[in-house]
Formats: structure tokens, sequence, C-alpha cells
């Protein structure tokens, strides 16, 4: 049996207590000085990204990739309940500082099995502040884009608080009143009514006529977002998610890419008055190599990984102009366990690069793409047109045309049936179509620049301590126990549940004057006014608490006690 030396199980007991105390230990680099001044921050994410995705990609493109240059380490992801995470508990652990449960959005954990982590059973399912909502607090101008719906968990746990990240229509509407100056991706169908046949919100609410009324340019294709001229623009690119990167050009040419939305975003935030005056907060995300990485499909994982490394590209011509930006780009978990070469590849010391990079560099679709192009025509000669023309697969066996003919109608399941079938002939290799476990690779530039192996939960306090606050001071700002807090003052609360789409606090006195907190919006109803606050209204349904900003409450007692 091997000893460890004095030295190694010191370091272990004190990472072991740091960790118990919710701290992940410091790398010398977070040990290091304050860094220098921090106007802008914007944090880039890859969903879902296997680490053998990046070298492939390079394969497949010929030529270094322009976060070659940035990459400075590697993130810890594992959640309160799972070494692999999802991209709910691993999208709050960027945006909150604390690990979270399984599909929680920016909610305290609720079920806790990983050692070390921090939780606290009174704290379940409460609402925690985010990197997004801290930087709009010090005066920041602030942005999320995406490609896949914007309700989606990763930018959902940035600028909403949910423990089911499947609720998009509560998302959608916590996004619209939080303030956001600058919102691009898909999902306009959780913005819009389902009375109408325009969208799927049982609650009716037009949340595109709010957004206008806010004094938003709303916009729906690339040629009107970059033509908007405003200082607060919401784009909706899609119904739900946008296209693959490499399916645009022919099939939805009106959408831009991720790099163009990236370009347009820090456009607008910089020349903004906030943006002038104290900086900006941009979340941006390549959404959709996860889901192909799900499907195992290599061509929608080098298209979108691609597409995402182009986005890095314009964030640092940026940052390197301004020289106050500070840009971290990782992933938030590994998927697929992707690998150049497989079981079957037994002389895998003789792999020709072009037995690799030919079948994939012919592939002018993704594997999402063609099932879209076979959806309504599956008869074998049409099959394996389709696959010649956009893949140069003119081999197919029978038993691939026959597993083509029998997949699921939906596109998305049909491309799990695709994938494989490049994969092999590419000699990629994969383990599941399921998240996988290890250290997602970090790059980062600028002011603050991060290095080494770092907790995805560190990132959020690092990203707070830059832009000027802290984030358990936000929690007490933002997020007050509306019930005992108004008790104390003898006021009487009550949760109206008429309209189950939209819940309402009502909080009286005893002389039966009433102001009412519309749930997921950042308003206080009064008989005069509409008054609005500077966070959301958060009911969290697991434990029947809401919380609201401090500031309610404050606003409350002027109105309310005698």
């Amino acid at each position: 049996m091997r000893v460890r030396s004095p030295r190694i199980l010191l370091t272990l007991a004190l990472g072991a207590a740091l960790a118990a105390c919710g701290h992940a230990p410091l790398s010398h680099t977070q040990a290091s000085a304050t860094p220098p001044p921090v106007r802008n921050v914007i944090f880039m994410m890859s969903d879902g990204t296997p680490n053998e995705a990046w070298a492939l990609t390079r394969w497949v493109k010929g030529a270094r990739l322009a976060s070659d240059g940035i990459l400075t380490g590697a993130v810890q992801t594992y959640g309160a309940d799972s070494i692999i995470t999802d991209s709910a508990p691993g999208g709050t652990a960027f945006a909150t500082g604390r690990k979270g449960t399984d599909k929680g959005i920016a909610v305290a954990p609720w079920r806790v099995t990983i050692a070390g982590v921090d939780a606290n059973p009174a704290q379940a399912y409460a609402p925690l502040p985010t990197v997004l909502e801290g930087a709009r607090l010090t005066g920041r101008a602030t942005g999320l884009v995406a490609t896949a719906n914007i309700q989606h968990a990763s930018p959902a746990a940035f600028s909403a608080h949910t423990h089911d990240r499947g609720r998009y229509n509560d998302i959608g509407e916590q996004q619209v009143y939080q303030g956001i100056d600058v919102v691009l991706a898909g999902g306009e169908q959780y913005l819009l009514p389902m009375a109408d046949g325009r969208g799927a919100r049982p609650d009716n609410e037009d949340l595109v006529r709010v957004l206008q009324g806010k004094g938003y340019d709303y916009v729906r294709t690339r040629a009107q977002m970059q033509a908007a001229t405003g200082t607060k623009l919401f784009g909706m690119f899609a119904a739900d998610d946008m296209v693959y990167d490499l399916d645009r050009a022919q099939l939805a040419p009106d959408q831009p890419s991720l790099a163009e939305m990236t370009r347009k975003a820090i456009e607008v935030l910089s020349r903004s008055e906030k943006g002038q005056r104290h900086g900006f907060f941009l979340f941006v995300e390549g959404s959709k190599v996860d889901w192909a990485a799900h499907a195992n499909d290599p061509t929608g994982v080098i298209g979108d990984l691609s597409a995402h490394d182009e986005a890095v590209k314009v964030a640092l011509d940026f940052a390197r102009a301004d020289g106050q930006t500070l840009i971290i780009s990782t992933s938030d978990h590994g998927n697929g366990g992707l690998t150049i070469g497989r079981r079957e590849a037994k002389q895998y010391a003789t792999t020709d690069d072009d037995s690799v990079v030919t079948p994939l560099r012919r592939a002018t679709l993704t594997g999402d793409g063609l099932a879209r192009l076979m959806a309504q025509d599956k008869s074998e000669a049409h099959i394996r047109d389709v696959l010649a023309r956009h893949w140069g697969v003119e081999d197919l066996s029978a038993q691939e045309v026959q597993a083509i003919q029998t997949a699921p109608s939906q596109a998305w399941r049909l491309q799990y049936v695709l994938g494989p079938m490049l994969s092999s002939r590419a000699g990629v290799g994969w383990t599941t179509n399921g998240h996988t476990g290890g250290d997602p690779f970090m790059h980062s530039f600028g002011p603050g620049q991060v290095s080494g192996l770092w907790e995805n939960t560190a990132l959020a306090h690092h990203m707070a301590r830059v832009m000027g606050f802290d984030l358990q001071a936000l929690q007490e700002r933002l997020f007050v126990e509306a019930a005992p807090s108004l008790a104390a003052l003898g006021l009487q609360t009550e949760l109206d549940l008429t309209q189950a789409a939209n819940p309402v606090l009502q909080v009286r006195n005893r002389q039966g004057e009433e102001v009412r907190l519309p749930i997921h919006k950042n308003e206080l109803l009064t008989a005069e006014h509409t008054h609005e606050l500077e966070g959301l209204v958060v009911w969290a349904e697991q434990t029947g608490k809401v919380y609201v900003p401090r500031q309610a409450i404050t606003l409350i007692r002027a109105k309310l006690v005698r």
C-alpha cells in the first residue's frame, strides 16, 4: 500500500475542511492579490462539450482555434447529488457559487449526496442570487446569448429561479421581468399566448408586448438584429431552439450565428449608458454542442463547437482592444464520451488523419438536418440520395436503411440513429448518450484571468468579486422570506392561486388595505401605483415560501403599517 507524505495528507485535510465549509481549496491563482480593475465580464459556455471534441474540431478545421491561445486550466463540475452533473446544477454553480441539485435552477440544493457539498436543510429550494443579478445591481448592463431556447437550463440559471428546469413559461416570464438589456436566442413560443395559437403560454400573457412596452427593440431575424439601434434588444429567432450552425445556411438562413449574436450583444451593451458608465456582464452559450453529443453526432459537435470558438474570437477581439474585460470560457460538463478512435480499430497506431477528417469534412448538414430532409419521405431511394449528397455516404447497409426507416418521426430521435453511422466511418468512438464526469477545459483572458483547476462554484465568486459585490450579501438583499418578515410588522400574507398560472402574494393590514406581488415578476401593485422592484418575487413551491427583495418589505411597511 502506498503511503502518502504528511504534506500531502495535510493538503487533503485542509481541502476537505474548506470543502465542508462550502469553499473550494484555493489554487495559487485564486489566492493571489486582487486583480486589476474589471469593467466587463464575458462568461462563455460550450454546453456539454467532450474534451476530445476540441482536438477533433481542430483536425477537421485544419487550423488552430481562437480558444487555443487562452487555454488556462480546467473545471470540476460535480453537483450536490451527482459527480456527473446536469446542465441545471452545472449552470447554477457557475451563476450562484453554490452546488445545485439535479433539475434546480438557481435555487439552494434540497438533495445532497456528495461529501463536502455545502447544504443547509432550512434553505432548501430558496432562490440564490446570480452573478447577472449582482452585475445589474452594480449598474452594469447585462446580456444573455444562446442557441437553445433562452429558457433552457444554462441561460435560465443566470436569470431565473425554480426547482424544475422544465418550467419554460415561468422561466421566460422571470427573464422578461429581470431587466436584462440584451437577450438573443430561440424560445419565442414561451413568451406568447396559447389561446391564439401563437405560443405555449397557458396564462395567455403576451410577453412580447410587455417587452415592447418596456422599450426593447424586439427582433426575429438576423437582418432585424443587425439593424437594431436601441440599447435594449430582445431577439427571438426560433419558436424553440435555433438550428445547428452547420444547418443554418440551408435550413434557417434568417437566423444569426452565435458569433454575430455575440458581436451585437457586445456592441449594444458597451455603447449603452450603463455600459459606458459601469461596464457589462454577458453570458454566451453554444448550447447545442451538448445536444449533438447526446446523439453521438460528430457533425453537430464539430460545427457548433467551431461556432462557439468563432464567438470566443469576437469576444477576444473586443477584450484585447478594451483592456478591462475578463473572459472565462468553459463547459458545464462533458457529454458522450467522445474519442478519436474506436474499439473496432485495432491498428490505432497507424491512423491516418485523412481517415478521420475526410468523412467529416464531406458533411454539409448535421444528423438533425438530414432527419428534417427525410421527415416526409423515408423511401430507400430518398434515404440513400440524402446521405450521399450531404454526407458522401454511399455504402449504406440494408440494416442501416432499415434503422432509419423505423426510427421515430421526431428529427432529434432520428439524429441518434444517424450520428453513429457517420462516427463509425470516421473512426470516432462514443461511450454513452449521456453526460460524463470529467473536468472540462477552461479558457480565460484579461484582468482577473483564471488558471489551474477550479471548482465551478469558485468561478461565480471570482466573477462577483471582480465586479465588486458579494453573493451572500446579495442573498440578504434580493431574497427575504416574505411571511415572517411581514408578520413581524403585523401584516397578513396569503398566496392567491385563483389563476393557477399567475399566482399572486397578497399582503393586508388590519384595516383591510392591500398590496399585491405577482409571482415571477418584479412588481409591487397598490391601488394607485405599480412599483418596479430591484429583483423578482419568487415562490418556492416545494416549501410554500415566497421570497421578495428587501426593498419590497420597505415599500410595504411605508404603505400598510400605521
